[in-house]
């Protein structure tokens, strides 16, 4: 699975569960660039080390694409966190 089919299966759950497309919204805006606004294409995007870090840490590669299952089971879990 691709990061686009990722971005598309994740929009999809999200227009069906509106509480799972606030939550993957705080999951997105927590893991954006810190200084986003100052690169094109000015988006809150996260940095790429960063990604790639975090899924060798999670999967054990850093070019793993994760399931939607666990972005999803994460983006609820964040939730619920204050």
């Amino acid at each position: 699975m691709a990061w686009i089919s990722l971005t598309f299966a994740l929009a999809l759950r999200a227009l069906l569960n509106p509480a799972l497309a606030v939550d993957l919204l705080r999951v997105a805006w927590r893991f954006r660039h810190r200084h986003w606004y100052r690169r094109f294409p000015f988006l809150p995007l996260p940095a790429t080390s960063y990604v790639r870090w975090r899924m060798y840490t999670a999967y054990g590669d850093d070019a793993a694409i994760p399931p939607a299952e666990d972005v999803i089971a994460f983006a609820r879990w964040v939730g619920r966190q204050p």
